[in-house]
């Protein structure tokens, strides 16, 4: 269950499957199709190294960006954009989401 204090978000990212995919496509490819493939594979490899506290904060900025609120003038808004996008959401957790997305 969770509090006001956990964020109720799950970060999926299981790109193993679409790596060996893109590999196995890459053995049976023609001269014309490897470098487009072997450009995905470096797009699914960057991915696969991204932390999920980064995820998080990619998702929350898209959430924001989505609702057209920017979190630096309207910060109240933007914690219940969030909130409103994850039922359950704390206003802590929220509120760190927030923070999280602000220019360092």
């Amino acid at each position: 269950m969770f509090t006001n204090n956990t964020h109720p978000v799950v970060v999926l990212h299981d790109l193993d499957d679409v790596r060996a995919e893109l590999l196995a496509e890459i053995q049976t490819a023609g001269a014309a199709e490897r470098p487009g493939l072997e450009a995905a594979l470096r797009v699914v490899d960057r991915q696969m190294i991204v932390a999920d506290e980064e995820r998080v904060r990619r998702w929350a900025s898209r959430i924001l960006s989505a609702a057209d609120v920017d979190p630096v003038l309207d910060p109240v808004r933007a914690v219940k954009v969030l909130r409103d996008a994850v039922p359950g959401l704390g206003l802590i957790s929220a509120n760190d989401l927030v923070k999280s997305v602000l220019p360092r």
